[in-house]
């Protein structure tokens, strides 16, 4: 488990809620920084045995992180800042690939400047 090494200025503290429980957390964090501080550091369970998994690379690359974040599923903690009132559930299961096909202009999954996701 991880722990600040100094206590926010008071103006600095926000509140988020970490399945329905209220957590306070420091303006300008990432939601994964916040978790790593949570007794159990889950962002999400693998779909097939339900492993925990948690922060790792904290850059965006290893996807260890995706948890629902205000109602939106796969949601990239670490490169997500909290805000006051935000709402963070712990993701079971898939990670929902339909985000890059809502994303794209035709429905075909291709991003405005020739990036594909899958």
């Amino acid at each position: 488990m991880f722990r600040k090494l100094s206590s926010p200025a008071e103006d600095a503290v926000v509140m988020v809620s970490i399945d329905g429980r209220r957590v306070t957390a420091e303006r300008g964090e990432s939601v994964a920084a916040v978790l790593v501080r949570e007794d159990n550091p889950v962002a999400r369970t693998t779909p097939r045995s339900g492993s925990p998994r948690g922060p790792f690379c904290m850059m965006g690359v290893c996807f260890e992180c995706l948890a629902v974040v205000d109602g939106v599923a796969s949601t990239q903690t670490c490169l997500t800042i909290v805000r006051d009132g935000m709402r963070i559930q712990r993701q079971h299961g898939r990670r929902n690939l339909s985000v890059a096909v809502a994303e794209s202009d035709d429905g075909s999954g291709d991003l405005p400047g020739g990036e594909v996701h899958l």
